[in-house]
């Protein structure tokens, strides 16, 4: 079995106004079509998730993992 790179951060919630997930940016039709997408196509998806999760309405209530790797990042 092969294991398909992820954005999910399991924070599985759609914000109306923009049709992207709370926690990791996608569409529902991208998270659906995830592992059947070519990895080019992810990796396209992937390149774009940082700016799509500035627009969305509210922020997840928990500490995710990519955002606790930013800011461990940050640190140094």
């Amino acid at each position: 079995m092969t294991i398909t790179e992820s954005p999910c951060v399991l924070v599985c919630a759609i914000d109306m106004k923009t049709g992207f997930c709370f926690g990791c940016g996608r569409t529902r039709e991208e998270i659906g079509a995830w592992s059947i997408m070519s990895p080019e196509a992810r990796r396209s998806v992937m390149a774009d998730l940082a700016a799509r999760l500035e627009t969305v309405e509210r922020r997840p209530r928990r500490e995710t993992r990519r955002s606790l790797l930013a800011r461990e990042k940050q640190q140094g």
